[in-house]
């Protein structure tokens, strides 16, 4: 099991699931570190020690950068990686909101290659939907859904160029998943060719508050 862990909760709220998050580091794709919706104005303590100690554990580190389906300016993104990488010694970054479309293709293409010169080993790009195919090409790893677990089992397709793309290059991220149903969830994943997953119980507006019950499970 690969698992990607957003886990948008203080570390002073919820001091035990970054522990068992800490705990559990090996059985994770990454951790994205989300302080203030991006690295922040100045560095949290409290993020910094959970980081070294995820860092400590063995994890993959993922700074998470919103780019705002591509209006941000590179210049702003380029500013919140590299707070990530000096205050918490991250391994790469998340992008998230993503644009998925073809036409904005060459500008993302452009910013994925800055972020590679600033130093990111890995790029995840979360388009929250499967992009135009090109988009594939530029990651480490593609969100390709993100969304509501009724919306996963009722509705979900996939276009035939992502079948020919290598598992642990494809991400799917569910929330609302029953607590009894996210080893389904995880299978699920892997069924629908995501090598990488990240279900969670937790609903709107902030799914991704509690940590995934995957990483205290049996399933493998």
């Amino acid at each position: 099991m690969s698992l990607l862990v957003p886990l948008y909760v203080h570390p002073a709220e919820d001091p035990g699931a970054w522990h068992q998050l800490i705990q559990a580091a090996g059985r994770t794709y990454g951790v994205i570190l989300n302080p203030a919706n991006g690295p922040g104005e100045r560095p949290d303590p409290a993020f910094t020690a959970a980081a070294a100690a995820l860092r400590g554990a063995g994890a993959r580190l993922l700074g998470y950068v919103d780019t705002d389906y591509g209006l941000r300016a590179q210049a702003e993104v380029a500013v919140d990686l590299r707070r990530h990488q000096e205050w918490y010694g991250v391994d790469g970054c998340f992008l998230d909101r993503v644009t998925a479309t073809r036409h904005a293709l060459p500008r993302c293409r452009r910013l994925v290659r800055t972020l590679r010169k600033l130093g990111a080993g890995t790029v995840v790009l979360n388009p929250g939907m499967y992009p135009s195919r090109g988009y594939a090409r530029l990651a480490d790893l593609t969100v390709t859904f993100e969304g509501h677990w009724s919306t996963y089992v009722s509705v979900f397709t996939r276009p035939s160029w992502s079948m020919r793309l290598p598992p642990e290059r494809l991400c799917h991220l569910v929330y609302g998943v029953p607590e009894v149903l996210v080893p389904l969830a995880v299978r699920t994943a892997r069924e629908r060719g995501a090598g990488v997953s990240g279900p969670v119980t937790g609903e709107l507006p902030n799914p991704w508050a509690e940590l995934t019950p995957a990483l205290t499970g049996t399933e493998q």
